[in-house]
């Protein structure tokens, strides 16, 4: 009897070695997975990694090579960048360009810069038309958003376009002064810069300016709406 309880009891304890080693083995093998997983992992994100860092590096030497232009910021504010020019000159300019953009899609394309040019009464050639657009094309897509268009203006005030460019052409036949006013007949462009550092007082006047004329006009229209009622209420009664 003590002899078969003996040998239950060892058998039963080679079961549990052996279901021990098992799962020892079993864990072993989860293990060596996750670590195969994750030095595959890191595998593909160093691939990954890498080509990212590649493409930027091709992209910079593109840059160097003048093969490509920097991507600039999504925001852009004329008003900071251009300081040579007063508030209403740079509303005037997109008003202008608005009227050319006929297209709605916030650039001028070839065929609305030919337009523009016979309205002003200086017809331009089609080479002529794509040689005034590459002037000033910094993303080189072939047609002018509005930066590029105040770029336009931006020269002439600089006298960085040549006589016989049709952009100066554009900038003297449009109703925007910038030779006097925008750079208040300074002799270079550095002088117009260094005068236009300490226009912010200026810009502080206009827009205030721009707020009176918005309040008074508010003001004329409730003084009408007044007026209207009182000479409707005279009638009906």
């Amino acid at each position: 009897m003590a002899s078969e309880e003996l040998a239950q009891k060892l058998q039963r304890r080679l079961q549990l070695e052996e279901s021990g080693a098992a799962a020892e083995g079993e864990a072993e093998a989860v293990k060596g997975a996750v670590e195969a997983g994750e030095v595959e992992e890191r595998s593909c994100l160093t691939a990954s990694a890498g080509a990212e860092l590649s493409a930027k590096l091709c992209r910079r030497q593109d840059i160097n090579e003048g093969a490509a232009q920097p991507r600039r910021a999504a925001v852009f504010n004329p008003y900071t960048e251009f300081k040579e020019f007063s508030r209403r000159q740079i509303k005037d300019m997109e008003r202008m360009f608005r009227l050319y953009d006929s297209g709605r899609d916030g650039y001028i394309d070839l065929m609305e810069l030919k337009l523009m040019m016979e309205k002003l009464g200086a017809p331009q050639t089609h080479l002529g038309l794509k040689n005034m657009i590459k002037e000033v094309d910094e993303d080189f897509d072939g047609k002018l958003s509005f930066r590029e268009f105040l770029l336009i203006f931006h020269k002439a005030a600089a006298g960085e376009l040549e006589e016989d460019s049709g952009l100066l052409t554009l900038a003297k036949l449009s109703e925007i002064d910038v030779s006097i006013e925008g750079v208040k007949g300074a002799k270079n462009f550095f002088e117009a810069k260094a005068q236009a550092l300490s226009s912010a007082s200026k810009f502080e006047a206009e827009i205030k300016a721009e707020q009176d004329e918005r309040k008074r006009e508010e003001e004329e229209r409730k003084h009408r709406r007044a007026a209207f009622r009182e000479l409707k209420s005279a009638f009906t009664q």
